[in-house]
């Protein structure tokens, strides 16, 4: 069953993996602006946490309505991991291979859309200037800084991760 429960896993990972590339490759080809919407970040973390919760609960069904506490996180784990990684080799191949000049394009969005932000929360000047220069200074489309923005990603979905699998176990009272 256990071999069962990663295959399963690492299926419906792969099919995260196509639909986030497909989101990030659609904007690139589209709109890169997309690429700085709230509402489509917010999306994509949905979407990551669905595909989560789905699969644990697929895992759940094909063990007849039980799961113990670490199937259940590996079923959502192995999942999660498998797209987000996969997710963020496209992203890195595309913005410092492909397309380095669609990076510096993003960057200077996000700047834009941060200093109209903080300057709606009131900031002082001084403090959106600062801010403003400590971006220019970083590159987020570098690779040091993906594989940094994605180690940090597996560490929060790890974290939801483990509060559903405590949510969605069920131990077989025959098995106990």
């Amino acid at each position: 069953m256990e071999n069962s429960l990663k295959s399963m896993a690492a299926t419906y990972g792969i099919y995260l993996a196509i639909l986030l590339s497909a989101i990030t490759i659609i904007a690139y080809v589209v709109d890169l602006e997309i690429l700085t919407s709230m509402w489509v970040s917010a999306g994509v973390f949905i979407v990551i946490i669905v595909f989560g919760i789905f699969s644990t609960a697929k895992a759940k069904k094909a063990q007849n309505g039980f799961i113990t506490f670490k199937d259940a996180f590996t079923a959502y784990f192995a999942t999660v991991v498998i797209g987000v990684i996969i997710s963020t080799l496209v992203s890195i191949i595309i913005f410092n291979f492909i397309d380095p000049d669609a990076a510096d394009f993003l960057k200077q969005q996000i700047i834009e859309k941060s200093t109209g932000m903080m300057e709606s929360f009131g900031a002082p000047q001084e403090q959106i200037d600062i801010a403003i220069a400590e971006m220019e200074k970083q590159n987020q489309f570098a690779i040091g800084n993906q594989l940094k923005s994605l180690a940090f990603s597996i560490i929060f979905y790890c974290i939801v991760g483990l509060i559903i699998a405590f949510a969605m176990k069920k131990t077989d009272p025959e098995a106990v």
